[in-house]
């Protein structure tokens, strides 16, 4: 049988036996090549021996699927510096003392945990639950390290519930850097102004210049505290925006539900046969009229012919996307905007009288969709993430939840190519 070697990318260390278990497990037994430690009380590099302490069993990287274990038993040293002579057992970097684990193998662990839950994974590696959570909790910090980021950009903020409830909503605080790097920065209990204000007031001064813009839903206790912490700090200036697939969703759900009145009605009038052409036609038009099929086409003009006012309000709602879709400057947006918002009041329409007062109310605030061209889609792109996390796991706190959506997010470019033990 031919043999195959697998470096086992632990330094300083010389192998002294390899065997197997009986569940098939790779036992690895290793001594340390170093000749001194520094002592745990002065500090100071010593070197007189003092025997060895009891041995360690310490899970490392699997090979060909087998468990792999390094056995080591670590070398003591005395102090001949401090009084009484104390004695400090020597600690290699490739190892945690009290994991359990190599470096590597944590490493490999959080590369597992990405996308995953702490279950499947110590189920998968057969290691203990409190084991995976312990990794996780000491290399993936519970909060932003505000001294990692250079910039803020685009701030943005959403919230999820949790939970079934009112309640239960968290809010979601992200930023998008220059090169559009997406960094979470905060996982708030509620979505209170007081509670948005406060994570706002702990931004660091030396970032407050580096944030242009806010980008956000129409829930005011975010943008107020926006509002009220640009007000009260004279180096930031920042452009609030409304998100405008936010304010999408608002018109054209007017549009929707005026869809809905408009089958209902002609259900109760047109013959079983002549309902049909226009039977199952939420989806056409739902669709941009860009996007629709040569199958679609004709349904959706026959429902125009009888519904005349929905022709009309679909219309409307395919010129108000396009006007977001066009390049304009702020200045070009609005006067669009307001075009077609008196185009709207001449209709006789009803169906957008809720979204026209919201654009009026929101005004500023949408059209600085045009400044830079911002929306919260890498937000709502992380929300989306969070839901999937929601449906693997339960109970989420907080705290766990920071750390889960952090890995989730950078797990894959801090731990999949690192070092095998550094």
């Amino acid at each position: 049988m031919a043999d195959i070697i697998f470096p086992l990318d632990i330094p300083d260390v010389i192998i002294l036996e390899t065997e197997i278990n009986e569940q098939g497990d790779y036992i690895i037994t290793v001594e340390s090549t170093w000749q001194s430690t520094h002592c745990r009380q002065c500090g100071r590099e010593i070197s007189q021996f003092h025997g060895y302490d009891k041995w360690l069993t310490i899970r490392h990287l699997s090979i060909l699927g087998r468990r792999v274990y390094i056995k080591l038993q670590p070398k003591r040293y005395r102090c001949p510096f401090c009084d009484e002579g104390p004695t400090t057992t020597q600690q290699l970097d490739w190892y945690n003392a009290r994991s359990g684990q190599t470096i590597a193998y944590e490493k490999h662990l959080l590369l597992q945990l990405v996308n995953s839950t702490v279950s499947d994974v110590s189920r998968k590696e057969a290691i203990g639950y409190d084991a995976v959570v312990g990794v996780l909790n000491r290399y993936i910090d519970a909060a932003i390290d505000w001294d990692s980021l250079d910039e803020l950009g685009t701030i943005g903020v959403d919230e999820i519930a949790l939970h079934k409830g009112r309640n239960s909503y968290v809010a979601i605080i992200t930023s998008q850097q220059q090169h559009g790097q997406v960094t979470l920065l905060a996982v708030l209990p509620d979505r209170k102004k007081e509670t948005v204000r406060a994570f706002f007031d702990g931004i660091p001064a030396r970032l407050r210049p580096t944030i242009h813009s806010v980008c956000t839903d129409m829930w005011e206790a975010y943008t107020n505290a926006a509002q009220d912490y640009a007000a009260a700090h004279a180096d930031v200036t920042l452009d609030l925006v409304v998100d405008r697939f936010h304010v999408a969703r608002n018109y054209r759900n007017a549009v929707d539900q005026l869809r809905k009145q408009v089958c209902r009605a002609l259900k109760k009038s047109l013959s079983k046969a002549d309902y049909e052409d226009i039977k199952h036609v939420m989806w056409t038009c739902r669709k941009n009229h860009a996007d629709l099929t040569t199958e679609e086409r004709p349904k959706l003009l026959r429902l125009f012919e009888l519904a005349p006012d929905f022709k009309l309000a679909y219309t409307l709602r395919e010129e108000l996307t396009a006007i977001f879709e066009m390049p304009l400057t702020k200045d070009q947006a609005a006067h669009r905007l307001r075009k077609w918002q008196t185009k709207v009041e001449h209709s006789g329409l009803t169906c957008f009288d809720a979204f026209l007062k919201t654009l009026t109310n929101w005004f500023d605030a949408i059209t600085n969709y045009f400044v830079r061209r911002l929306t919260s889609s890498f937000v709502e792109g992380f929300n989306n993430r969070l839901k999937t996390l929601k449906r693997r796991c339960y109970g989420l706190g907080i705290v766990h939840l920071f750390r889960r959506l952090h890995l989730d997010l950078s797990g894959y470019s801090r731990f999949a190519n690192s070092h095998m033990w550094g």
